[in-house]
């Protein structure tokens, strides 16, 4: 778990520092302006991460750990091309995010793959997908003064709109095809994005979208210690 929440934390720093490096003006989102302003400090924070990181996957069981290399080495070529497929950035990290919290437990379950929870698999990537491009989103404009691409800025604010309403749309219908507690969890999650999305002022206001989109992905873990009381 340490090495996972390490591994979210490094790339996405990464990601965020290579961001502000590429803006020659003071960013014009928050995070961004925080990475240029820090950007050696933060530097330093995340060599000393991937060193600890590099110590504590040692210890991890061998089928995770060989799994994980093979995720390591996709995000590796993903910073290598991101600059050609900027427009896809949105879809490839919620692949990689989807795998990246299945990886422990799919590399060692004795299920056969045709037993694996698909439905809620997909539920939970379509869930990181809105995530994502709705943050995205929230910061077109930003993304625009600063010159990056994202989904929004390349398919249009209204184009988006309903592409986000499609995967709400998606996982409400794989919901009627399996009914689970996986699945209230994961309708839970996307009813807060939904409330985000539907009270877009509000939640603009000090990018108060940001705390509470991410904390969806903390529901599960309620969930799961809820279950161990």
């Amino acid at each position: 778990m340490i090495a996972l929440g390490l591994s979210v934390w490094i790339i996405y720093t990464a990601d965020h520092l290579l961001d502000g490096q590429k803006i020659k003006a003071p960013a014009a989102t928050e995070r961004h302006r925080l990475h240029q302003k820090h950007f050696k400090t933060l530097a330093v924070l995340m060599v000393i991460a991937m060193v600890v990181n590099g110590v504590i996957i040692l210890f991890i069981r061998h089928a995770v750990l060989v799994a994980g290399l093979y995720v390591g080495a996709t995000v590796g070529i993903y910073f290598l091309i991101n600059r050609y497929l900027k427009f896809l950035k949105e879809v490839f990290i919620a692949i990689v995010y989807t795998i990246g919290v299945l990886l422990p437990s799919v590399s060692v379950t004795a299920l056969p793959e045709t037993q694996w929870p698909w439905i809620v698999i997909f539920q939970f990537f379509f869930t990181a997908l809105i995530n994502l491009i709705l943050f995205s989103w929230f910061d077109y404009e930003r993304d625009l003064h600063d010159g990056n691409i994202s989904f929004v800025t390349v398919l249009s604010e209204k184009t988006s709109r309903i592409f986000i309403w499609i995967l709400f749309g998606l996982v409400i219908l794989l919901s009627f095809i399996s009914f689970s507690s996986a699945t209230i969890v994961v309708l839970l999650m996307n009813a807060l994005l939904l409330i985000i999305f539907v009270l877009p002022r509000y939640f603009a206001v000090a990018d108060r979208f940001r705390l509470v989109g991410d904390f969806v992905f903390l529901i599960p873990l309620l969930h799961l210690l809820f279950q161990i009381r």
